[in-house]
């Protein structure tokens, strides 16, 4: 997806800025569509198949977390958030929902662009060559963002499954919050470790555990995938 090969959806309601982002975008060797709201958002996701998604927040008839909300029932897409807003509250929430990463309006081009080839390079690595984790009644594939559980696959948010394959990547060893929240959202995360409680929260949920294995708390410490 690197080069010319990636392609890029634009979703941003202002035409200047649009055609600005798509202008960089496309001298760096990438091919771009731009639309400007969210119907139109869906249809040209579903029909272009970008590698990467530019989504700002405020775009006309259906705004950009409910895009954002939509592609996640199905798609692992890297998407990076566009808003004019810059509250903590809104980038927990873009991130809280599966965006890669979040940058505020008015921006750089080339931070933009820089911000464009670290997800994608990220999302290249993550996904490439990478085994299937298995354990009893449960299967974790990085390269399609697919869980089995009990012969049922198991839809969840990347984060999610980001934060499942990272602890069953390193089984039986104990993580903090802290250390779970670097090493899955990222250094300059601007939530908290109650991020981590829920998501462990939800994976419980839909994961209730296997003969052999279990995602356990350690109190006072953190969480662990626990294999016996």
């Amino acid at each position: 997806m690197e080069g010319s090969l990636a392609r890029i959806l634009i979703v941003d309601d202002d035409v200047n800025i649009s055609e600005v982002i798509k202008m960089y975008v496309e001298n760096s060797g990438y091919s771009t569509k731009v639309v400007h709201d969210g119907k139109a958002a869906q249809d040209a996701f579903i029909e272009y198949k970008p590698d990467l998604v530019l989504l700002d927040i405020m775009i006309p008839n259906i705004d950009g977390v409910d895009v954002l909300k939509w592609i996640r029932k199905e798609h692992a897409t890297p998407v990076i958030m566009l808003t004019a807003r810059g509250e903590t509250f809104d980038k927990v929430l873009g991130l809280e929902l599966g965006a890669d990463d979040y940058i505020v309006k008015p921006f750089e081009p080339k931070e933009l662009v820089a911000r464009v080839k670290a997800v994608l390079r990220r999302y290249n690595s993550e996904n490439s060559n990478k085994e299937i984790l298995t354990f009893q009644e449960l299967s974790v594939d990085v390269n399609s963002y697919n869980v089995q559980y009990k012969g049922e696959e198991i839809k969840m948010p990347p984060k999610e499954f980001e934060l499942l394959h990272f602890l069953a990547s390193n089984k039986n060893r104990v993580f903090t919050r802290e250390q779970l929240l670097c090493e899955v959202w990222g250094y300059d995360y601007p939530g908290d470790s109650r991020t981590v409680d829920v998501h462990v929260k939800r994976l419980r949920e839909k994961l209730q555990g296997g003969p052999n294995w279990q995602i356990e708390t350690v109190w006072g410490v953190g969480y662990k995938f626990e294999v016996k």
